[in-house]
């Protein structure tokens, strides 16, 4: 069964993202592969990454890991309570802290790339961002492995279609929108970007080669519908809850309510 949304689906945003991040990727593999063999392979490139910003995804990306519980650490004393027996019904076991925070929570992050299959050589990045990749400390760390990339002479091909966080590329120019697929060739000093908003398809874009070679056509739409439909992912969404944050506008929030009224009204 399709998404009701044209294009990207802000319910998938959340909670569910981790396991569209790898559908992503491996669709997008098995999309490019037979388009460039037997001169390109196509890899997964697999990264752990220690997401230590974590409290911000909490019933968000993170719903199972419990980030902040409040307790009232300070008990009232009866008036006839005296400090010996106060310590006697605090021992060790029973101490509680009015916060506990986690450290680290581990995500895999999975991107695509193509490579000269004689010299293992690295073409092609293509970056499916996480919410990892857009608050600190993964801003940093992501802008330095872009500038690693970039300076080796790789094409990088980055994918955002995630609302929420900082954005590599801001320009004044370039109008606001939630979504956003950019391009950098390799030795080239401008960026290609699509803007999408919640009522565009996704496109098609070119996934660079090395020369004299051709680009190969990548569907963003048609490997994001395949997915939603092997995944069965409308099982699990909740169509009559809000998406996940940040809150839409409120012109987009009109038109999720109309576009949603059928599948509600089956529900």
């Amino acid at each position: 069964m399709p998404s009701p949304f044209p294009g990207m689906d802000p319910f998938l945003e959340g909670y569910l993202w981790p396991d569209v991040h790898q559908a992503l990727a491996s669709k997008i593999r098995e999309v490019l592969a037979p388009q460039i063999r037997p001169k390109y392979v196509a890899r997964l490139e697999v990264t752990v990454v220690q997401d230590a910003g974590a409290e911000a995804e909490v019933g968000v990306m993170y719903p199972g890991v419990q980030v902040l519980r409040t307790k009232h650490a300070r008990e009232a004393v009866a008036p006839y309570e005296t400090r010996q027996t106060r310590r006697a019904r605090f021992d060790g076991a029973n101490i509680v802290a009015p916060l506990t925070l986690p450290l680290h929570v581990e995500y895999r992050q999975v991107n695509v790339q193509i490579r000269d299959a004689g010299k293992n050589k690295l073409v092609t990045s293509i970056e499916i961002l996480s919410p990892v990749n857009k608050r600190e400390p993964g801003v940093t760390k992501y802008r330095k492995k872009w500038q690693r990339l970039y300076k080796a002479g790789v094409n990088l091909l980055e994918i955002d279609l995630l609302r929420r966080g900082l954005r590599f590329w801001e320009y004044k120019r370039m109008i606001e929108s939630p979504y956003v697929i950019s391009l950098v060739r390799a030795k080239m000093e401008r960026v290609e970007v699509w803007p999408l908003t919640l009522q565009d398809h996704l496109p098609v874009v070119p996934v660079p080669l090395l020369q004299p070679d051709l680009p190969v056509a990548l569907d963003l739409q048609q490997v994001l519908d395949a997915i939603y439909d092997i995944a069965a992912y409308e099982l699990t969404l909740d169509y009559d809850a809000e998406p996940p944050p940040p809150e839409l506008s409120p012109h987009d929030k009109a038109w999720v309510r109309k576009l949603l009224q059928p599948a509600r009204k089956k529900s």
